[in-house]
């Protein structure tokens, strides 16, 4: 069973940088893909950033160019570097992390989606 631990969020002036984190942790899974998706309040979630096995990327066009997403697979981390900060970036930002679970005696592996309790990002004009 997992557990997703987030960090990093705040408040910047437009034009700054933030940085967020979130680990997984725990035993018996494997992180298949990590990733951020956010909520700006009274609109729906959509997605930040995402990668893939470690290695490919995919951003949404409002963050092309200003957010960048990483990844320390050895520690099941991920960080969403965001610079040059608007105030349209103001959301609650979720960890997302598709994960699958180790097969055993009984159980074949299984992926399933998992996430973060949220962290608040405020931009100021």
């Amino acid at each position: 069973q997992e557990q997703l631990v987030e960090s990093g969020g705040g408040s910047a002036q437009s034009g700054g940088s933030l940085r967020l984190s979130c680990v997984a942790s725990g035993s018996g899974f494997s992180v298949k893909a990590m990733g951020w998706y956010r909520q700006p309040l009274g609109k729906e979630r959509e997605l930040v950033a995402i990668i893939h096995g470690g290695s490919f990327t995919e951003y949404s066009e409002s963050v092309k160019g200003r957010f960048t997403i990483s990844s320390d697979n050895a520690k099941n981390t991920a960080y969403l570097q965001m610079n040059n900060l608007r105030p349209e970036d103001t959301a609650i930002y979720f960890c997302y992390v598709q994960v699958r679970t180790e097969a055993t005696m009984t159980q074949m592996s299984y992926d399933y989606d998992s996430w973060g309790q949220g962290t608040q990002v405020t931009v100021s004009s």
